[in-house]
């Protein structure tokens, strides 16, 4: 399992960054995060101490469907879908479909949190 890298800028900077990257004024070095934050707020609210714990389930218990999930972990289906579906939407949990199916995907279970 990998480490991701976190960072937490401005929106206006992290914008900047964006820019200069597309102009090729700027070329991230691999060790940079990938993913972003504008606050330890939001950051906090996404990898919640809830949340890790259910990327480690999922790591650890390799869950063939949500439901698979849901019951390991005494959450609602429905509960587990919309938390899924934000951490996939930052690259920590791959949602792949098998058929009526929904597997989830621990990316990772470790972050380095890089703050400016």
């Amino acid at each position: 399992m990998t480490k991701i890298v976190v960072g937490i800028q401005t929106q206006e900077k992290i914008r900047e960054r964006i820019l200069a990257i597309a102009k090729g004024e700027y070329k991230p070095k691999n060790n940079e995060p990938k993913i972003w934050f504008t606050s330890m707020k939001s950051l906090a609210e996404v990898l919640s101490d809830k949340n890790r714990a259910l990327l480690h389930i999922i790591a650890e218990t390799h869950p063939k469907s949500l439901q698979d999930l849901a019951e390991l972990t005494g959450r609602k289906s429905s509960n587990l879908s919309r938390t899924l579906k934000t951490l996939e939407s930052y690259g920590f949990v791959e949602l792949k479909r098998n058929k009526k199916k929904l597997i989830p995907i621990a990316k990772a279970t470790e972050f380095q949190i890089n703050a400016a």
